[in-house]
């Protein structure tokens, strides 16, 4: 599956400082983000520290904050900043002709 790539639809569907999940069967949901400076980013759906829903935290410049206790964690590599430690898999993604495409491998292994 290594260079496996999916869809998951244009790069404007995705809010701008916002996110979209992503269902991965039988696994965990990936969060899609988009920066204020059109940048986009793919984490797993789960804060390292009380499993947050990321999806549903504030983007602000390059990271997001966990909606249940305001842990900041970086969209590119997914850990925790500041004095707070953890990480949350980071899922590969680009963007080709505006459209969105995440690593299909990575998302099945982030999953499992």
């Amino acid at each position: 599956m290594i260079g496996e790539w999916l869809d998951i639809g244009r790069v404007d569907e995705i809010p701008l400082r916002g996110s979209r999940t992503v269902q991965v069967a039988g696994g965990d949901d990936i969060a899609v983000f988009r920066t204020g400076e059109n940048q986009v980013f793919a984490l797993l759906d789960r804060c390292p520290h009380k499993h947050g829903r990321l999806s549903q935290g504030i983007v602000h410049g390059g990271a997001v904050a966990c909606p249940l206790h305001n842990w900041r964690i970086s969209l590119s590599t997914g850990e925790a900043l500041g004095e707070d430690r953890g990480c949350t898999p980071v899922v590969p993604v680009k963007v080709t002709a505006g459209r969105v495409l995440i690593c299909r491998a990575s998302t099945l292994k982030a999953a499992a």
